[in-house]
């Protein structure tokens, strides 16, 4: 079994997918996951604690360290990526692939400078265009808002990047003295008539306003017939406040990981890891 990890700034994100031998050559992502599981981003955690809590959550769901034969691992927090290759090591027995723009992504990354694009972008991007078909935008709405953009020629050409709901939202309690937290939910009028309905109404309406406007601008931009695919922890809070998105797929980095794995390792699974990405958003 394939054990696909991505490190994200507030979660990380864990799949298992059946091996290729177990699976027919045209076998769907979707086929091939077995289960996912989430845990919270904490580098103040050791490795041993890492291994223990996903050994624990793995046999939870029927799957021991033996049934592990490969991992792969996209990661935006650079003090967790060699810890989680240690526990990756120790607790599976496996060397995991490192996702980069150095390694064969079946597609062309057009970044100024590819290093500096997180691999989790990356990742979206090529399992966006394996589902969804080229051109197409991948929305992720997480601890940051990503936008990212593949062309019609399948080239991953960049995207956009603003805070994230949740950032945002702290942001206004920390730094005013009358503003409070309040629930991530659409009032029923855009005009508010009280603190937490205004508040509401600036955070989820404002930010349904932002992907609309930003995803019509990408459209003009690579094709008004690209679709559209949410993800990430906040896209529920959002999608269903604007029409454009095509999709929502909350496994699309797992499912990028696998298709990645697949197309360098399938043969080695056992080959010494890349250099980790860039540790952008």
């Amino acid at each position: 079994m394939l054990l696909t990890i991505d490190i994200g700034n507030t979660a990380v994100t864990i799949g298992v997918f059946r091996a290729a031998a177990a699976e027919p050559d045209d076998a769907s992502p979707s086929a091939r996951m077995l289960t996912t599981l989430r845990v919270a981003t904490d580098s103040r955690r050791l490795a041993d604690e890492y291994g223990i809590l996903l050994k624990s959550l793995l046999e939870f769901r029927g799957i021991t360290t033996t049934d592990i034969s490969a991992a792969v691992i996209c990661s935006v927090v650079p003090p967790l990526t060699g810890m989680f290759e240690e526990v990756c090591e120790r607790f599976f027995g496996v060397a995991p692939l490192l996702v980069s723009a150095q390694i064969d992504l079946g597609m062309p990354v057009r970044y100024d400078n590819p290093r500096d694009v997180g691999a989790d972008r990356i990742v979206d991007a090529v399992a966006a265009q394996e589902l969804y078909g080229a051109p197409v935008v991948v929305v992720d709405l997480g601890t940051a808002t990503v936008f990212d953009a593949v062309s019609r020629a399948g080239e991953y050409l960049g995207g956009a990047i603003a805070p994230g709901i949740n950032l945002s939202a702290d942001a206004l309690y920390y730094n005013t003295s009358q503003l409070r937290r309040v629930e991530l939910v659409a009032p029923e009028f855009a005009v508010g008539r009280n603190t937490t309905t205004s508040l509401q109404s600036g955070i989820v309406l404002g930010y349904a306003g932002l992907v609309t406007s930003m995803v019509e601008r990408f459209k003009a931009e690579i094709g008004a017939d690209a679709k559209v695919v949410g993800t990430g922890g906040l896209v529920t809070v959002i999608a269903e406040h604007t029409p454009v998105f095509d999709d929502i797929n909350q496994e699309l980095t797992l499912v990028g990981l696998d298709l990645i794995y697949r197309r360098n390792m399938l043969d080695t699974p056992h080959a010494s890891p890349s250099l980790a990405a860039g540790g952008g958003a």
